[in-house]
């Protein structure tokens, strides 16, 4: 067998054992989960409220591009039958997840919604919602509700924009929290909702799925390898294989020495990157 072939058939190999380890808490897994409406319809249900929310379009990597200044990708972006629209996005870090990020996000779905010359109000209702692994807010709350408000009389503004922030390490005996423990769950079994774990059992367990994933964590890290040669010669190999590995545990929500050794790392030179990493 030629050295390539070698090669993709062992990293194929090490990407079964990382898709074995993925939970909806990897934003790549996650997309691929939400992608199947019933999937992204149950998941708006519980964190609204509102069961009576059909979904009738999912986008996932929605690609944002904004000619003047900072474009970027949203996760999972729905409509449902009113015509609102759902960004859903999973944060590793709270860095990912200030509220300024949040308020970025919120605009970007605004930005290509309406066709020029449009009048305002044909905006539509937006929802951004951002599941962190941790309580960015600190206020020790499973969820939180974001609004405009008139200071003075604490009158809601009414500019029909909605940002939700949901703890996922709070997992209380709720509907919410049932959620958030399956968002944890690396097997099907394992999981409350029959929505999702069907589709999690599609994605782990068949060999359609399996090979569906493995292809797109080969282009993860092609992509990514891409980035870190480009960054390489821009700014030192070091720093681009920094940015590799920090775009793995982002990406999917990978420990480092996981991300280490998707991208094939030598053994030797891995105690450095985590101190270099742990240094940032």
């Amino acid at each position: 067998m030629p050295n390539a072939q070698k090669e993709l058939s062992a990293r194929y190999e090490r990407y079964r054992e990382i898709l074995r380890n993925l939970t909806l808490m990897s934003d790549a897994f996650m997309r691929n989960v939400l992608k199947v409406t019933a999937c992204a319809e149950y998941v708006l249900q519980v964190i609204l409220e509102r069961r009576d929310l059909q979904v009738v379009d999912v986008i996932v990597q929605q690609d944002n591009k904004n000619l003047h200044g900072r474009s970027a990708v949203l996760d999972c972006v729905a409509r449902d039958g009113d015509g609102r629209l759902f960004d859903v996005e999973v944060q590793q870090d709270s860095e990912g997840a200030s509220p300024v990020r949040a308020r970025y996000h919120s605009w970007l779905l605004d930005m290509n919604t309406l066709d020029p010359g449009a009048a305002f109000d044909k905006l539509p209702e937006t929802y951004t919602i951002f599941i962190t692994r941790e309580d960015v807010l600190k206020e020790s709350r499973p969820i939180y509700h974001i609004e405009r408000i008139i200071r003075e009389s604490g009158r809601p503004f009414g500019d029909r924009s909605h940002i939700l922030y949901v703890t996922a390490s709070i997992q209380e005996d709720t509907e919410l929290g049932r959620l958030m423990h399956d968002f944890h769950c690396k097997n099907a079994d394992d999981m409350y909702s029959e929505v999702l774990a069907g589709r999690v059992r599609a994605l782990k367990e068949t060999p359609k799925g399996v090979d569906s994933m493995c292809r797109e964590l080969e282009q993860l890290y092609l992509d990514g390898k891409e980035e870190g040669i480009l960054k390489g010669r821009a700014e030192g190999r070091a720093e681009g294989i920094l940015s590799n590995i920090r775009s793995l545990m982002a990406t999917l929500g990978l420990s480092i020495e996981a991300a280490m050794s998707a991208l094939e790392i030598p053994e030797g030179e891995r105690k450095m990157y985590s101190e270099l990493l742990a240094k940032q």
